[in-house]
C-alpha cells in the first residue's frame, strides 16, 4: 500500500514541477551536440531525490546512514538543480560533490573501515560514476532505464544471495525510476533528467554498491555498472587521442553515435544498454556466489568483450 502511496505522490509531484518548469522557464534547448531536436522541461530527475526523501521519511530509524545519505543527496541535487537552471562554478560544483560523498562515507562507517589510501580509491570511484552518469545521461530513457536494470539485479542480490541493505532503500529508487520513465521514455520526452535526475540517481546506486562491497569485502561489484563504465572510460580516451577538452559536450559516446550515424531509435538503444548491463549484473552475482575466482574471471571476459563492441564505434564514424 505505501509503495502505491509513494508512486502516486511522486508522480503528482513530477507534474507540479513540469508547471514550475514551465513558468520559469527550466528548459534543455537542443544544440548541434545534441542527440534531440526539440524543446524539453529540464530537471524532471527531481523525482530521484523526491523519492529518497519519501524514504527517510516513511523508514526513519536512529540507522545513521539514512540521514548522512539524505544530506548527501540533497546537497548534491540542490548544486546539480542550480547548475541545470544557471552556469555554476566548477569549484563549488567540486566542493559540494566532496562534502555530499564524505557524508555518504561517514555513514558506511568507510573514514574507520578502510586505509587512507582505499578511501581516496573509493572518492575516486564515486565521483567517477557521478560523472559517468551525467555524461551518459543524453538520449530518452538510457538514465532510467540503465538505473533500473542495475537496482533490479542490486534486489535479487539482496533478497536471493546476501542482505547487504533495506529492501526499500531500493524499492524507492525504483518507483522513482518508474515515475521518471513515464515521462522521459518516449519518442518525444516530456522531460530529461537534466543534473539533478543524473547526479542523485548515480549517488544513490553507487551508495548500495559501496554498501554491497563492504558488505561481502569485494569489488567484483563495479561490474554493476560495467557498460557505462566501458563506453565513458573509451570515450575519454579517445577524445584525449583527438586533443579534445573532455570536460566539454560532444557526441562521440557509443549510444550517441548508434543514435546519430545509425539513427536508431533512442528507446531502442536505451534498451540494448540496460538489457545488456542487466544480464551482466546477474551473471556477476550467480559466478561470484558460486565461486569468486570464476566472477572474476567472467568479469575480465566481459570488459574485453563490451571494450571490442565499442571499437565498432570507429567503423560506424566512417
Amino acid at each position: 500500500m505505501i509503495y502505491a502511496v509513494v508512486f502516486i505522490s511522486l508522480f503528482v509531484l513530477e507534474l507540479v514541477y513540469f508547471r514550475l518548469a514551465d513558468k520559469y522557464n527550466i528548459i534543455d534547448k537542443p544544440n548541434l551536440r545534441s542527440s534531440h531536436n526539440y524543446i524539453t522541461i529540464r530537471g524532471g530527475g527531481v523525482v530521484f531525490w523526491l523519492a529518497a526523501v519519501f524514504f527517510v521519511v516513511f523508514n526513519f530509524t536512529f540507522y545513521i546512514l539514512h540521514s548522512t545519505f539524505l544530506i548527501g543527496i540533497t546537497l548534491i541535487s540542490a548544486v546539480s538543480f542550480w547548475d541545470d537552471i544557471s552556469s555554476l562554478s566548477n569549484r563549488i560544483r567540486i566542493v559540494i560533490h566532496f562534502v555530499s560523498i564524505s557524508c555518504v562515507f561517514y555513514g558506511l562507517g568507510i573514514f574507520t573501515a578502510l586505509n587512507w589510501w582505499l578511501i581516496v580509491v573509493a572518492y575516486i570511484f564515486f565521483t567517477g560514476i557521478l560523472n559517468a552518469y551525467n555524461f551518459m545521461d543524453g538520449i530518452n530513457g538510457i538514465t532510467g532505464l540503465y538505473s533500473l536494470a542495475v537496482l533490479i539485479a542490486l534486489q535479487v542480490v539482496n533478497y536471493q544471495f546476501i542482505n547487504f541493505t533495506q529492501p526499500e532503500f531500493i524499492n524507492y529508487a525504483i518507483i522513482a525510476c518508474l515515475v521518471f520513465l513515464f515521462f522521459n521514455f518516449r519518442k518525444k520526452a516530456k522531460c530529461f533528467a537534466g543534473d539533478i535526475g543524473s547526479m542523485a540517481i548515480s549517488f544513490w546506486v553507487v551508495t548500495l554498491i559501496l554498501q554491497l562491497m563492504l558488505k561481502t569485502n569485494s569489488v567484483v561489484w563495479i561490474m554493476f555498472l560495467a557498460v557505462y563504465g566501458v563506453d565513458t572510460v573509451s570515450t575519454i580516451l579517445h577524445r584525449i587521442y583527438l586533443k579534445q577538452n573532455i570536460f566539454k559536450a560532444h557526441r562521440l559516446h557509443f549510444f550517441q553515435v548508434l543514435c546519430n550515424e545509425k539513427h536508431l531509435s533512442h528507446r531502442f538503444v536505451s534498451t540494448i544498454y540496460a538489457t545488456v548491463q542487466l544480464i551482466v549484473c546477474l551473471s556477476v552475482a550467480y559466478c561470484y556466489f558460486y565461486c569468486q575466482n570464476i566472477a572474476i574471471i567472467f568479469s575480465i571476459a566481459i570488459l574485453i568483450i563490451l571494450t571490442s563492441i565499442y571499437l565498432l564505434k570507429f567503423k560506424f564514424l566512417k
